[in-house]
């Protein structure tokens, strides 16, 4: 992420690339359900779907915005920068959250009326349990584990294909799909189709999520240890950090 690039644009960026995130989680769960009754495959095609698309995303919109489209990835992004120069404003992710989130309801909307989908309807799928409250937690920890702790080792241009390939691996180890992202979550339950979520599932799914958010910063605490320093004594943070994500039943 350049911040020379105005916040403005970063925000668009944000709002169209969570837009487009969630237009291919729900976009591909529609086109799985209507081509075949087999869950597993329709699984496989959303999960294959989303790999690829949130690969190219981070790959393209990271030099511009940091690519989280994730409220998760940016908080953490604020809170390990706070004490340098070159971390996240409370004033930026004050700006990219919002943006986040109106994305991604906007990118369901999008998925529903390319496949002429109710516009705007709720989704009746409930995800009401502690098991999948417990593989958000998973999820959401693992994603932010790789993606600081990709940065710590001065791997961040790994970024795109291996937080894509770890999101594709998490659809299929977690009971939850995978969510991991407070975004995405309510852009979700926007779609009353295969990738949905009602509504009354949404604020422990969230919970979940911030709870494996802090959990994740604590591994990259344990296994890395604090953030290394440039010789002006800013703090060195990830330059492309995911979202990311999404998934489907």
């Amino acid at each position: 992420m350049s911040t020379s690039v105005p916040l403005a644009r970063r925000v668009a960026v944000e709002a169209a690339g969570t837009a487009t995130l969630v237009a291919v989680v729900v976009g591909s769960g529609i086109q799985a359900t209507e081509l075949t009754r087999d869950v597993g495959v329709q699984l496989l095609a959303n999960s294959l779907a989303t790999v690829f698309g949130l690969g190219v995303l981070i790959a393209f919109l990271g030099p511009v915005s940091g690519a989280h489209f994730n409220p998760v990835v940016t908080v953490a992004a604020w809170f390990t920068g706070r004490r340098g120069r070159d971390g996240l404003t409370l004033r930026e992710v004050a700006a990219y959250v919002p943006a986040q989130i109106a994305g991604a309801i906007g990118g369901a909307m999008l998925a529903d009326a390319m496949f002429a989908k109710p516009v705007m309807a709720f989704s009746s799928h409930d995800r009401w349990a502690g098991h999948l409250w417990l593989g958000e937690v998973v999820a959401t920890a693992g994603l932010v584990w790789l993606v600081f702790g990709l940065a710590r080792t001065g791997r961040a241009h790994l970024t795109p294909a291996l937080v894509a390939s770890y999101i594709g691996a998490a659809y299929w180890f977690t009971s939850s799909t995978s969510f991991a992202n407070p975004a995405v979550t309510i852009g979700r339950a926007f779609t009353d189709t295969f990738a949905g979520i009602a509504p009354g599932s949404l604020t422990p799914f969230i919970a979940a999520q911030l709870l494996g958010g802090v959990l994740g910063l604590g591994l990259v605490a344990v296994c890395f240890g604090r953030p290394a320093t440039t010789a002006t004594g800013k703090a060195v943070v990830p330059a492309a950090r995911p979202a990311l994500l999404k998934k489907a039943p």
